[in-house]
């Protein structure tokens, strides 16, 4: 697998591994494209929380910042890293199922365990 492969998933791990990140996600999955202001009053989050979440979700590219009217950033979801991270997963879970198949096969044949 690509190193490339390998640190975009750990970006989208670390990102995902925050409960107010994956609530802006959800947020805007749901909603569609929103300012960090939008985010904060549909979230139980400041805004500059929002703001300082906003930023590594941008770093690790599930969002993107796109400027609007009156210097106003509306952000938008980005799915490429997501899928990336899916492969890398997809990918780690064929090199064990061999493995483990061939564990359990040999735990099926082994009468002593």
């Amino acid at each position: 697998m690509p190193p490339d492969v390998e640190a975009v998933a750990e970006r989208v791990f670390t990102a995902l591994s925050d409960p107010t990140r994956r609530a802006i996600l959800a947020a805007l999955a749901a909603g569609g494209p929103a300012t960090a202001t939008d985010l904060a009053d549909r979230l139980p989050v400041t805004r500059q929380a929002i703001a300082k979440h906003l930023a590594l979700l941008t770093d690790a590219g599930l969002v993107l910042a796109e400027p609007g009217e009156r210097r106003r950033v509306r952000f938008r979801l980005r799915s490429a890293p997501m899928r990336v991270a899916q492969q890398y997963l997809a990918a780690l879970a064929r090199d064990w199922d061999g493995p483990l198949s061939a564990l359990k096969d040999h735990l099926d044949r082994d009468p002593t365990g």
